[in-house]
């Protein structure tokens, strides 16, 4: 199980993120889009960069729903590795099967 802090910074960046997504996505466009001066381009910059770090997503990290776990997850279950073949095993995720060859 990972650690509580870790999991609660997890959360805060993600609502970091969501606030600051129209924000950040706006300001990308205005810097990609047009072609001003470099005057412009820099005062865009500074104000992208004038937003918190965590507000990144870039930074957000993909954890294990039930132990917290930040390697080995799976993106259709949002489980870890181990959590996911517990779970097969135990016939709780309908249409998945344990591979045989």
């Amino acid at each position: 199980m990972a650690k509580k802090s870790l999991i609660q910074r997890e959360q805060k960046r993600k609502k970091l993120e969501e606030k600051y997504r129209l924000i950040r996505q706006s300001l990308k466009k205005k810097r990609k889009g047009s072609s001003l001066n470099p005057k412009k381009i820099k005062e865009i910059q500074r104000k992208l960069q004038s937003l918190p770090r965590n507000s990144a997503p870039i930074r957000l990290h993909r954890r294990c729903l039930f132990t917290g776990r930040p390697k080995a997850n799976y993106r259709d279950f949002g489980l870890s590795g181990h959590i996911l073949r517990e779970m097969i095993h135990a016939c709780l995720l309908p249409g998945a099967t344990k591979s045989s060859w």
